[in-house]
């Protein structure tokens, strides 16, 4: 059985997505702020690889940080509509300048429009 990750791409395809959606956020007023200058690749990583497991890649996000907890993780977050908003333009952006199976592209975006309204935690 082929996985979502497999039919994505791999290793390889969220390598790209990611990086075109921290670059993305390095010019982005709201969201930019949020990272420290030192984090940006950190935090690159950790969404790497937590999408690549969550679609059925490597488990080494659980393995090196434990269950995803993504809410408690984004806790320490201000993410406001707004700050939803501006993560979902740059996904979006990202998602939209890759080049998969329509049908892939579809699932993976419901999935992270959906991660990005659940893990708002401050009234607009």
């Amino acid at each position: 059985m082929t996985t979502f990750y497999e039919k994505a791409g791999g290793e390889l395809f969220f390598s790209d997505l990611v990086s075109r959606f921290y670059a993305n956020v390095a010019v982005d007023p709201i969201l930019r702020p949020m990272y420290p200058d030192t984090d940006m690749k950190a935090a690159a990583r950790r969404l790497q690889l937590f999408l690549e497991q969550y679609w059925g890649g490597p488990t080494t996000y659980s393995d090196e940080r434990g269950h995803p907890r993504l809410r408690m993780r984004h806790g320490g977050f201000h993410i406001d509509g707004a700050a939803r908003d501006a993560w979902i333009a740059c996904m979006k952006n990202a998602v939209d300048g890759m080049e998969i199976d329509p049908e892939i592209k579809v699932e993976l975006w419901k999935y992270l429009q959906s991660a990005a309204i659940h893990l708002v935690n401050q009234p607009d």
